[in-house]
């Protein structure tokens, strides 16, 4: 069929003309993949006949059409009916199809569901969602200001079930910690997002918890590691965070076996934050060579190093690394495949980075539950594309209580019960 296009590249009805080619290509790509799986569910139940030798599974036709709100905009679906005459033994109710692709109650991609926490945290109020999406998708179908305020309030039942779940069957053997300043509608000014970040045995990475915070206190963060321990969770092997004293304490406080490994990033910023200008390259190139050495001996060679270099003109920034050495070295006792995970808490940095780029300040308190389950949505969604940690079959073997030298095994437990 012909359409006509103006100069500007749109059609007669106003829209832009590749925005209608992307759209018919995804409603074209979508039937050939629904029919694609009818027919393979319809071959495989070839051979199920009746007593007449009638095939039990058949095309039926199909269903009304339905709008579904995709990225390509909204597109409109014919779905197949399946005729299934099947009974099933156990209930006794006729067996059904239902698409993978296309559930029966799909009116909209998963990805705009990630979209939309993203908008809130722009500030958009929930009235403000439709003409912003009605421009990126051509159609305000399913996008009402109540449908958007469903899906909130969906949201923040999704997170209070999650911060609710048993935690006993969850072994989280490594920890990442750290409070996170967004600047979206907390109700506290110097609120924050505390989070952690577990490794389960098996090497993947999971969000263990993530509430708010009053500036990463200890009683924060001893409020929700003693919420951790009561729904079932055991301690960690090591936690990674940050300097923040609040939450040392508390760790010492619920988890007390549980040994402490400092963020490199946060103290290397701390560390030349106490130094001038001009001495921060050199000082930085010093600092990398001790967490970067081969072993825990040569580490420690480097900190004597540092300060030597730096110790007599400033003894402060030299402190702030001799003062913890223990707890920045920590990590030099683990696999050494797991060495570049737990010296720093950039599996929880490097998932924020990208919130904290999009974030800005808004006006008025909003909604603290509200804003809180928009971070967690947005984070469950960032979960999907972590990866286990580097040899995750040794991971185990640290909660069995291998020793490791030099990040080699030494010991298999096993071995040393014999």
């Amino acid at each position: 069929m012909l359409t006509v296009v103006n100069e500007d590249g749109a059609t007669q009805s106003g829209g832009a003309l590749l925005d209608e080619i992307v759209r018919e290509g995804a409603r074209r790509m979508l039937a050939a993949a629904l029919e694609a799986e009818v027919n393979a569910y319809i071959a495989e139940l070839a051979d199920e006949r009746d007593g007449k030798g009638r095939r039990l599974v058949v095309r039926n036709g199909y269903h009304q059409p339905r709008e579904v709100t995709t990225a390509a905009g909204v597109v409109e679906v014919k779905a197949l009916r399946v005729n299934d005459k099947r009974v099933d033994t156990e209930t006794g109710e006729r067996k059904r199809f239902s698409s993978a692709i296309l559930p029966p109650w799909r009116r909209k991609s998963p990805k705009i569901s990630e979209v939309l926490p993203l908008l809130y945290l722009h500030g958009l109020s929930s009235g403000d969602f439709v003409p912003a999406l009605e421009q990126f998708l051509g159609s305000s179908a399913g996008l009402s200001p109540a449908t958007v305020t469903r899906l909130t309030q969906q949201w923040q039942a999704d997170h209070t079930v999650f911060m609710d779940r048993e935690l006993s069957e969850a072994d989280y053997v490594y920890v990442w910690a750290d409070g996170i300043h967004l600047n979206v509608r907390l109700e506290e000014a110097k609120a924050c997002v505390l989070v952690l970040i577990g490794v389960r045995a098996d090497g993947s990475k999971e969000l263990v918890a993530l509430k708010d915070g009053y500036r990463e206190s200890g009683d924060s963060w001893a409020d929700l590691l003693r919420d951790c321990a009561r729904r079932g969770m055991r301690a960690p092997v090591l936690a990674v965070g940050d300097g923040a004293l609040g939450l040392w304490k508390a760790l010492a406080e619920v988890f007390p076996e549980t040994r402490e490994q400092r963020c490199w990033v946060h103290k290397t910023a701390n560390v030349l934050d106490a130094m001038p200008k001009s001495a921060q390259p050199g000082a930085k190139k010093a600092i990398q060579d001790i967490y970067n050495a081969e072993d825990r001996d040569h580490a420690e060679a480097a900190i004597k190093t540092f300060a030597q270099l730096y110790g007599a003109k400033f003894p402060k920034a030299v402190k702030k690394i001799t003062e913890d050495q223990e707890q920045l070295l920590a990590f030099y006792d683990f696999p050494a495949e797991h060495w570049i995970h737990l010296r720093t808490t950039n599996p929880i940095e490097s998932t924020f980075s990208t919130v904290r780029l999009r974030t800005k300040v808004t006006r008025g308190a909003g909604s603290r539950t509200a804003a809180l389950a928009m971070v967690f949505k947005l984070v469950e969604s960032a979960q999907q594309r972590w990866r286990a940690v580097n040899a995750p079959h040794l991971v185990a073997l640290v909660r069995a209580g291998a020793r490791f030298e030099r990040g080699h095994l030494i010991e298999h437990p096993e071995a040393a019960v014999a």
